[in-house]
């Protein structure tokens, strides 16, 4: 007898594996974004100052470098594609590049493990930088990504040069324990 009107179902479990799927992918991008600080607290213009010297504006490019790393990678690649409007070739190999970033840099939850050694994040994010360098290279704009990435360099080493870096909690139990407990530490200035 022929079941006319049924709908066919599949044997394998395919539609299940592809909804946690994309339900991993959401928690990841959450917390891969989490990662990121605020824009609005780099950008903070209260904390915006004039190094006090030399020794000062490195201690404050080294902690900013740290605490905003991800916004900085973004906002170098950001440069990297407006530089690059004009070279579809090279922006077509930006858009893989930008895929293999989100997916071992900006998305991966856990450490990433090569042969059986663990790569910390410092190493996956110059081997990317390289990766993205040198590919992009390959596509004759030589000129462009130079620009953009001394572009980049100087604007990303004036922000943190000028961005206090006295209010930011590198530690995140440290700022949990210091909200939690109602005490707010206030910069002098």
């Amino acid at each position: 007898m022929t079941n006319y009107g049924a709908i066919p179902t599949s044997s394998h479990p395919s539609p299940a594996i592809d909804l946690e799927y994309i339900s991993r992918a959401k928690h990841r991008i959450k917390s891969g974004l989490a990662t990121r600080r605020p824009w609005k607290s780099m950008f903070d213009f209260d904390s915006m100052t004039v190094p006090h010297g030399f020794f000062d504006a490195v201690s404050r490019i080294k902690t900013n470098l740290g605490y905003f790393r991800a916004n900085y990678a973004i906002g170098v690649l950001f440069i990297l594609f407006l530089s690059l409007l004009y070279h579809p070739t090279s922006l077509i190999v930006l858009s893989i590049l930008v895929v293999f970033w989100i997916f071992l840099y900006f998305l991966r939850d856990e450490p990433l493990v090569v042969f059986g050694y663990q790569i910390d994040d410092r190493t996956v994010l110059i081997a990317l930088s390289v990766l993205t360098i040198v590919m992009l290279l390959l596509t004759h704009a030589t000129w462009n990504i130079l620009g953009s990435l001394l572009t980049a360099t100087v604007l990303l080493s004036i922000h943190a040069a000028v961005r206090r870096s006295d209010n930011l909690f590198l530690d995140e139990e440290a700022a949990a324990v210091t909200e939690s407990s109602g005490l707010m530490s206030y910069p002098s200035s």
